[in-house]
């Protein structure tokens, strides 16, 4: 066989430009074998060379249906190669796996691929490929007992790939057509709304406390009298927690109602809502 044809079937093999396929079959005397080690030794070297780099780009991708719904974030460093066709690829087939395995990234990172390789190793050629940093961010599989779960995705890139998704988990044994709506309306507002927990309380402490530092702060200078400082501060802290809690939020349909007020008006005894989980690239 021709140095050509083993260029031609190296890069079938690996995906690999002509330059670097060209390299390995020179350097391995024409071992398809041996070129493919040597190519995967060299996208080792180059991807670490990346690792330093900021990837704050990329693609969120759902996978999964209304009982088993997984969320995942891929990113890399341009918005370009978030749209290349190797990247979403990569990203459709690593959804769909990370689904299967209930987002555990270690158990995810060391699974197969339709090509044999691990994800970890297909990461590492695709890095190698197309010259960006490339890392898996957040991800989150929401399956929960007696539950429907909906997802949203805004600024779709293609099919289930989008810049921001978001998967609400709806608790109800009733399948009609309003709570179907409801779901993605609500899926909707949470992508507009960015709430940070569902309730008030249950939202973290680390935020409430920084957000506290900065009420502080602005009231250290105002020359108030420290009683008077005391209920604006606490005024400020309720209202905070009031607007980052799903339920008690503004309905971005009907802002005079509240999300907790709509879940009432629908008159669905057993209605409520779960659980939810939001990413955007950037955030």
């Amino acid at each position: 066989m021709s140095d050509i044809e083993n260029v031609k079937k190296l890069r079938e093999a690996t995906g690999a430009g002509f330059k670097d396929c060209n390299l390995a079959i020179k350097e391995s005397g024409g071992d398809i074998d041996k070129a493919i080690e040597i190519l995967r030794v060299k996208g080792i070297s180059k991807a670490s060379k990346k690792m330093s780099r900021d990837a704050k780009e990329g693609v969120v991708a759902v996978s999964g249906n209304e009982n088993k719904t997984s969320i995942i974030e891929v990113n890399c460093e341009t918005d370009f190669v978030a749209k290349n066709q190797d990247f979403t690829n990569f990203v459709k087939e690593l959804s769909d796996l990370n689904n299967e395995k209930n987002s555990n990234i270690e158990e995810l990172k060391s699974s197969k691929m339709k090509n044999g390789e691990t994800v970890e190793n297909n990461i590492v050629a695709l890095i190698a490929k197309i010259g960006e940093k490339i890392t898996i961010g957040k991800t989150k599989t929401v399956e929960n007992i007696g539950t429907v779960n909906n997802h949203y995705l805004h600024t779709v890139v293609q099919d289930n790939i989008a810049k921001l998704a978001v998967v609400v988990s709806l608790e109800t044994k009733d399948s009609s057509d309003a709570v179907k709506t409801f779901g993605k309306q609500l899926s909707m507002h949470i992508a507009a709304s960015n709430p940070l927990a569902l309730e008030s309380n249950q939202i973290d402490q680390s935020v409430i406390d920084k957000e506290q530092e900065l009420v502080t702060e602005e009231l250290k200078n105002s020359g108030k009298p420290d009683d008077i400082a005391k209920k604006i501060s606490l005024g400020k802290m309720n209202k905070f927690k009031e607007e980052n809690a799903l339920l008690s939020q503004p309905w971005v349909m009907e802002p005079k109602k509240k999300v907790q007020d709509i879940v009432k008006e629908l008159s669905i005894a057993d209605l409520k809502i779960k659980e939810f989980y939001r990413i955007k690239i950037g955030e």
